[in-house]
């Protein structure tokens, strides 16, 4: 019993410290119970801290309805059509309204279309053109261009009643792309072994026989190797032994181009034949110096002629 009671007691006095603990102010409890200051500090710093508000991200703006710039854009939306948008500052309407005066009431505004394909347009030498009459509110226009695989120019001008044509702004030259597989097989350079033995054994006259011209290939290739006096480093008295290591690089050209299907056409004065299209490719070897291949196209009139002459330099090292 004596036992019981003194832990009663006990348990009394624990009860009452804890008590006198939890009662007693905050300045007496860090006298008995020490707290580091920098772990205080850092804890009442956390109960308050909030993160930086990140600043609003603004609004994107709608885009303007002009630039106040004179600008015309050609692009190509498939093989058949065309798309341009422009834009014409008020100043240059008005300087026009001014230098044409009642002509300019007169007018119509059009897209003069330009075919200028395989040329470099200077304003007078396309192919052809055609008109598209828009309205002085229009800002972009879909244009059939009536055919694929050709370049196209265009240009947003004044029509006047004599037929003067007044150009207010030009675009770029666009390509439109064919409606096909393309029509160049020319850079296919992997070719079965027997076609590439037939092909080249007509050209210099060896037959057809793919065994008999393969074994020329190779003799032409050895006497072009050894021709160079291969030299090899071997010891007095034995016989040098045959390298077997070689190499060989050759190039060729490709030209190509198109026309009017009607038109003649003559490659470093040779004729040649065009596809029905009026398209062209041809082949050629290509040995070290100056090429000089003139290309002349020739309208089936007589009245049109165009030259271009491509000149390639090659340099073996």
């Amino acid at each position: 019993m004596a036992m019981l009671r003194n832990v009663k007691n006990k348990i009394k006095k624990v009860t009452k410290k804890i008590s006198a603990e939890k009662d007693a102010p905050k300045s007496k409890l860090k006298k008995e119970y020490p707290v580091d200051q920098a772990v205080e500090t850092k804890i009442e710093t956390a109960k308050y801290y909030t993160p930086e508000r990140r600043p609003e991200r603004a609004m994107q703006q709608d885009l303007p309805f002009s630039y106040d710039v004179d600008r015309m854009v050609l692009q190509v939306r498939d093989p058949w059509w065309l798309h341009t948008y422009w834009e014409v500052r008020h100043g240059t309407i008005e300087k026009l309204r001014h230098e044409l005066k009642d002509d300019f009431s007169k007018a119509k505004r059009v897209l003069r279309v330009y075919d200028v394909s395989n040329i470099i347009f200077d304003g007078s030498n396309a192919h052809r053109f055609f008109d598209i009459s828009v309205n002085e509110y229009a800002t972009n226009w879909y244009i059939d261009a009536g055919g694929p695989g050709r370049s196209w120019c265009v240009d947003l001008g004044l029509l006047l009643p004599g037929g003067r044509f007044i150009t207010i702004l030009r675009s770029n030259v666009v390509h439109t792309p064919l409606e096909g597989p393309s029509w160049i097989t020319d850079e296919e350079w992997m070719i079965p072994e027997d076609m590439f033995a037939r092909l080249y054994g007509l050209g210099i006259g060896f037959g057809s026989s793919p065994a008999k011209v393969k074994r020329l290939w190779e003799q032409r290739l050895k006497r072009e190797i050894t021709s160079g006096a291969i030299s090899s480093v071997s010891s007095p008295g034995r016989r040098p032994q045959e390298k077997k290591f070689w190499l060989v690089v050759n190039t060729e050209l490709i030209v190509y181009g198109a026309t009017e299907p009607d038109a003649t056409v003559t490659v470093q004065g040779r004729h040649i034949n065009l596809r029905p299209d009026g398209t062209f490719s041809l082949r050629f070897a290509l040995p070290d110096g100056e090429q000089v291949i003139p290309v002349k196209a020739v309208s089936s009139d007589k009245q049109d002629e165009r030259v271009i002459t491509p000149v390639v330099n090659k340099k073996t090292k």
